[in-house]
């Protein structure tokens, strides 16, 4: 229903990379724009449609994307639907396009590339609302070994992520809307990286609290 926020996530079948180089995250990435719009897939000849000279087509969209994440075998979203059946129907658009993308690109193969069907979890509990943002923006923060401070370096720059436009870098932040993220959590900047910082700190428990009271981030 129109107002509905969702966790979407989904991973490669044998947990298989389903990023194997920088083409195919763009290739991902960029088909989060192009997929959000009502009546299909926008058309470009662009090969960066992001390239700063580019004027951008407008949309009709079927969500608000507020987060996005991409790791080597999976991802994950947080959307705002903004039609009804918005995100059902974004998400398949998604799978669909990138594995018949994956399958031409790899070359002779064909079949699923994700293990099943996208988890899509609507939040419909306010305990899942703190922690799902941060639980996806810190999901990269796997790729780094070191303290809180270095990881919080990486993420911030985080290419193949939403959270590098929360903190300036306007390459691709028309895939994202900050603002309506900022009003749903009613949060900020500086208070929702205090947020993430003290998640990273004591990870570990937190996760631990949240799963013994029924609230599994991961999906």
């Amino acid at each position: 229903m129109i107002g509905d926020i969702a966790h979407v996530c989904n991973r490669g079948v044998d947990k298989r990379k389903i990023f194997n180089n920088r083409e195919n995250y763009e290739r991902f990435r960029d088909n989060l724009f192009l997929l959000n719009n009502i009546k299909g897939k926008i058309r470009t000849k662009r090969k960066d449609i992001f390239e700063q000279r580019i004027k951008l087509p407008d949309r009709n969209k079927l969500v608000e994307i507020l987060k996005w994440s991409l790791m080597p075998n999976h991802f994950h979203l947080l959307l705002y639907e903004k039609v009804n059946g918005g995100i059902l129907e974004f998400t398949k658009r998604l799978g669909n396009a990138y594995t018949k993308y994956f399958n031409l690109k790899v070359g002779e193969r064909s079949g699923y590339l994700f293990q099943n069907s996208a988890k899509i979890i609507t939040i419909g509990d306010e305990k899942h609302f703190p922690y799902l943002p941060i639980y996806i923006d810190l999901n990269a923060g796997d790729l780094v070994s070191g303290d809180v401070g270095k990881k919080m370096k990486f993420l911030k720059t985080y290419e193949w992520s939403s959270l590098k436009n929360y903190y300036g870098d306007k390459e691709d932040i028309e895939i994202i809307n900050p603002e309506l993220f900022y009003e749903i959590f009613g949060t900020s900047l500086p208070n929702y990286e205090k947020d993430l910082e003290g998640f990273l700190k004591d990870r570990e428990r937190l996760e631990n609290e949240l799963y013994l009271k029924g609230v599994n981030l991961a999906g």
